[in-house]
């Protein structure tokens, strides 16, 4: 792997979300910090992608049934400028890192994510962030799509359900790319420096 041609998306790790994740949100958040930190020291990019919509949700279909109940609470909830929206400060973005935000579940989809790696000319995506069974999984299935090598960080993604994270960890993900773990990952971006 090329660190020059390589994105770290992190996905969702924003506090309206990693809220739901209690007493596990520090230690996850203190392990993708370390991650990041180093991909960025190896030269690797890091994308920030975030859920985020305009105000009174125009922007969410009521057919959709998982946002749709977000529209439905009413209120401001992952809209520009609410606190639920920000990124983690324990994973805070720094200058230079990239920040994309969408309107679905996968990092593509209502975003400029394509747009963005193919103008860095990123052929290689590491996908890390919450939640396994949603912005993972559905980035993952899209980004094999458009042809990108994959690897997934399995410790760095984080689901409420631990079944359904080490079914799709152990056996969906590696039909679709590479699964290591964060250690594993890092440990090996010292040879992909050009």
């Amino acid at each position: 792997m090329n660190n020059n041609r390589t994105a770290l998306l992190v996905l969702d790790l924003q506090k309206g979300i990693m809220a739901h994740f209690g007493d596990e949100a520090p230690s996850y958040l203190a392990r993708a910090a370390h991650t990041i930190n180093t991909a960025r020291s190896a030269g690797v990019k890091v994308i920030y992608v975030t859920t985020t919509f305009r105000p009174g949700h125009p922007d969410v279909s009521k057919n959709n049934l998982s946002f749709a109940r977000l529209s439905a609470m009413g209120g401001n909830g992952f809209i520009e400028g609410d606190p639920s929206v920000a990124i983690s400060p324990e994973v805070k973005p720094v200058e230079g890192d990239i920040l994309v935000v969408k309107k679905r579940v996968s990092a593509f989809s209502g975003s400029d994510l394509d747009l963005v790696l193919r103008s860095l000319g990123v052929d290689s995506l590491v996908l890390a962030g919450v939640a396994t069974s949603g912005a993972v999984l559905s980035t993952i299935r899209c980004a094999a799509d458009l042809d990108f090598r994959l690897t997934v960080l399995a410790d760095l993604c984080l689901d409420r359900d631990p079944e359904v994270h080490r079914v799709l960890t152990e056996k969906i993900f590696p039909k679709q790319g590479e699964v290591l773990s964060a250690e594993q990952w890092v440990q090996g971006l010292a040879g992909g420096r050009e």
